[in-house]
């Protein structure tokens, strides 16, 4: 290898490492507002955690991983998913691979009452944005 070539590789190696101490390029808002798709009908879960805003745009990239949101109800208090009168837990919020179907459903069955578990996991839920929240 040349000198110049060492140089480049040294230059970019460089600045590389500054943009990554600095945080330059992109970074994570936390928090964020992840909005889901299931059958027509949207859902929006507060993304508490850098790892969580991470994962959900892995999701929305087509990445292999768990998928299913799964967190703990609260009802009578929309939160960020108005218009509907509930939200899950942030700090309860995880994805999973698998889960019983005992908290799969619509956001309606979340809405009516026919969903009875404290926790909501819809199997078929699609990240289809991420957004910081607004303050």
């Amino acid at each position: 290898m040349s000198t110049r070539a060492v140089s480049r590789v040294w230059v970019v190696g460089v600045v590389g490492a500054m943009l990554a101490l600095t945080g330059c390029g992109a970074q994570t808002q936390v928090p964020s507002v992840a909005t889901f798709e299931i059958e027509g009908q949207t859902f929006k879960i507060e993304l508490a955690t850098a790892e969580l805003v991470e994962h959900a745009q892995k999701l929305m990239d087509g990445e292999e991983v768990p998928a299913i949101p799964v967190g703990l109800i609260v009802r009578d208090d929309p939160s960020v998913n108005e218009p509907w009168s509930w939200h899950i837990d942030p700090a309860s919020l995880e994805f999973a691979d698998f889960t019983t179907e005992v908290c799969d459903g619509l956001p309606e069955f979340v809405e009516d009452g026919t969903l009875t578990s404290d926790r909501y996991c819809p199997w078929l839920a699609k990240v289809v944005a991420v957004e910081p929240l607004d303050s």
